[in-house]
């Protein structure tokens, strides 16, 4: 049964084609692929109509809180289960709580409010009713929409002797803001990062292992602050502030700009 909650520090490290050879090959020893090995990933982030809840996310607060929907492959179908996930982070640790749906009741629910009809004895637990309790109070407190769809594809392995011990690699990191809900308009869109860079994230409740931390800095990796939105929302708004000035004459060949 897929695990529903999460505990736990992210670290993310943008490598090298190179620094990733040398780091995958290093950790094959500790790591085995989890449940879904090689996959593609495909998301639909929800936000305010102002973008409150990235613009927030941005200025690195203490505490701060997302909503996404989910889903494991490129085609999903009436049967597909989704995870609708709420992720939080205080002062550096990840809380991700999920419930599993399909495509009707997710849309029932983002859309509508509509609560699943989960009767009795059918799979679901307490847990499960408390994370859509949490759902649907943060629905009603933001009434976010779908903004963006985010995809990538994804390696994942999990710890051989600690199994809570999870490095991802992401690749092919597109978004879009077309077409983004449901998660039916394929996986292609805008490319965030040059194809020959890694997203590796490193998710560990403690502290590292020391043959990881050795392997990290033999590799020359260093973490980064990266969120794969962020990015997408940094260059949206960079394009902005570009058309919102024209370029008036120039002088030495320097352009001067006014706002137009």
């Amino acid at each position: 049964m897929p695990k529903k909650t999460f505990e736990r520090v992210e670290k993310k490290f943008l490598l090298t084609r190179e620094q990733y050879q040398k780091i995958s090959q290093a950790f094959s020893p500790y790591f085995h692929a989890d449940q879904y090995g090689q996959y593609t990933i495909c998301n639909v982030y929800f936000d305010t109509p102002d973008d409150c809840l990235i613009h927030r996310s941005l200025e690195k607060p203490p505490y701060k809180e997302k909503l996404r929907l989910r889903s494991y492959g490129t085609s999903p179908g009436p049967e597909t289960l989704f995870f609708l996930e709420i992720k939080k982070k205080y002062k550096g640790v990840v809380y991700k709580r999920r419930i599993t749906l399909n495509l009707q009741e997710a849309e029932a629910l983002l859309e509508r409010g509509a609560l699943p009809d989960w009767r009795e004895n059918d799979g679901h637990s307490f847990q499960d009713r408390q994370i859509l309790g949490e759902m649907r109070y943060f629905l009603s407190h933001y009434h976010p929409a779908p903004k963006l769809f985010l995809g990538y594809d994804r390696i994942a392995l999990a710890g051989i002797e600690d199994p809570e011990l999870r490095v991802t690699f992401d690749t092919g990191i597109r978004c879009r803001e077309e077409d983004v809900s449901p998660l039916t308009g394929g996986s292609e869109g805008f490319r965030l990062l040059p194809e020959d860079l890694v997203l590796m994230e490193i998710k560990v409740s403690g502290a590292y292992p020391i043959w990881m931390a050795r392997t990290l800095g033999d590799a020359k990796a260093y973490p980064v602050s990266f969120s794969k939105y962020g990015r997408y929302y940094e260059y949206k708004c960079s394009q902005r502030r570009k058309a919102a000035y024209t370029p008036l004459f120039a002088v030495e060949g320097a352009p001067l700009y006014s706002l137009a």
